[in-house]
């Protein structure tokens, strides 16, 4: 049978490409969403409402027909459900057609290129708005389910972006089509229709700059804190990608965690701290430092770590004499997990090293970093030697 999966555009007639009428007009079977069918024009017995893929390749595998048209709202290749139905018509010959998307839809009403904008997707899935937004002067956002654009538009607000300018597009490319412009803030308090997309836009987004905050940077307290010299090589031989899942055990005031979540593209940081003071500042400090990717946990390693989601990579910046129980949980959730230690003690170093030899990990390798500081003395600066760390690192997916 031939098939064709086709984007339906803003689900009108008037946004229907040529080619998806074309192959409406010849098929035997249609499929998709009831306001799809309806706004075509197909009625049973010829159209079949459906949405799920097995649904539809099922009617499809069944049919007696030599042709059928999918459609898809939107674009075809747009967060559609072209690519979960694609394996599931193997035995067919199968076209995919374009359609005119909510982002085009979006542009064209504001008359504004989208060519720079961040395509984000908070429809049925996770999404994190506020890191989007932080890392971008333009954010597009699909909305639906519990993700609405209030509900998003409260979570910017949170975390301090209230002030930044929006624009809501409902119903686009039908009879009812509105668009709205307020601040973020203004748009958290009112109702949308459930086809609603969000352009948010950010004048001035956090430069990508890697790592090396100044320890200034962090607001400490009493708590430990890894030196911005350590913190470097540390975070150096963690060798991040962009959607990891990182932990930082024993995060202490979170500098580590916070640099590790601003190095991120779509990855998370959970920090762990069992002192309420540390996970208050690791807390502050992702807030005031803008690494909204974190998330800062209280309690003891390895117990706390249960429930979290598989981590690629692991620092242990404190264990409290659990280093063994820590690293057989995490290797017990990936056995590819990188792992890098720093310690300071002749017990915790000699702990250390003796399991990575046991574990023999792959490309497992001890530094020690001894720094020396300039100090000022009288008219004249001498150098001032802080305490020898070493970090021990091992294992991962490429190792």
């Amino acid at each position: 049978m031939k098939v064709a999966i086709a984007g339906y555009g803003a689900g009108t007639k008037q946004s229907c490409l040529p080619a998806t009428q074309q192959a409406l007009d010849v098929a035997g079977l249609v499929l998709g969403a009831p306001r799809l069918l309806k706004s075509a024009g197909i009625d049973a017995p010829r159209g079949i409402a459906a949405i799920n893929a097995e649904e539809i390749a099922a009617a499809i595998n069944t049919a007696s027909v030599d042709s059928a048209c999918v459609l898809m709202s939107g674009d075809s290749g747009f967060y559609s459900g072209t690519k979960r139905l694609l394996p599931l018509l193997d035995d067919h010959e199968v076209t995919v057609l374009p359609g005119i998307s909510s982002v085009q839809a979006l542009s064209s009403a504001l008359q504004l290129p989208w060519q720079s904008w961040r395509l984000c997707s908070a429809h049925g899935v996770d999404c994190n708005a506020a890191h989007e937004v932080s890392r971008h002067a333009e954010c597009f956002f699909l909305t639906g389910g519990m993700q609405t654009p209030d509900v998003l538009c409260r979570a910017l607000a949170e975390s301090g972006f209230g002030a930044l300018n929006a624009f809501i597009g409902s119903d686009l490319g039908g009879e009812e089509q509105q668009i709205i412009s307020a601040t973020v803030e203004e748009l958290a308090r009112r109702q949308f229709s459930s086809l609603s997309v969000l352009l948010v836009q950010n004048p001035a987004p956090r430069r990508q700059v890697g790592f090396g905050l100044p320890d200034t940077a962090f607001t400490r307290g009493d708590i430990p804190m890894t030196k911005s010299e350590v913190r470097a090589v540390a975070l150096s031989k963690l060798r991040l990608c962009g959607g990891d899942i990182v932990y930082d055990i024993g995060s202490g005031t979170g500098s580590v965690a916070v640099e590790a979540a601003l190095m991120l593209d779509s990855g998370r940081v959970y920090a762990i701290e069992q002192k309420p003071e540390g996970c208050r500042l690791t807390a502050e400090n992702a807030k005031q430092l803008g690494a909204f990717n974190l998330t800062c946990i209280e309690g003891a390693a390895p117990e706390a770590l249960q429930t979290l989601p598989v981590p690629d990579v692991a620092f242990i910046g404190g264990s409290s004499g659990r280093l063994r129980k820590i690293i057989a949980l995490l290797r017990e959730k990936n056995p590819q997990v990188r792992l890098v230690v720093t310690a300071v003690t002749l017990e915790t170093i000699a702990e250390a090293v003796e399991l990575f030899n046991e574990l023999n990990l792959p490309n497992s390798e001890v530094v020690q970093v001894a720094v020396s500081r300039a100090e000022p003395l009288g008219r004249y600066h001498i150098l001032a030697a802080q305490n020898p760390v070493y970090i021990i690192s091992g294992g991962g997916r490429n190792a």
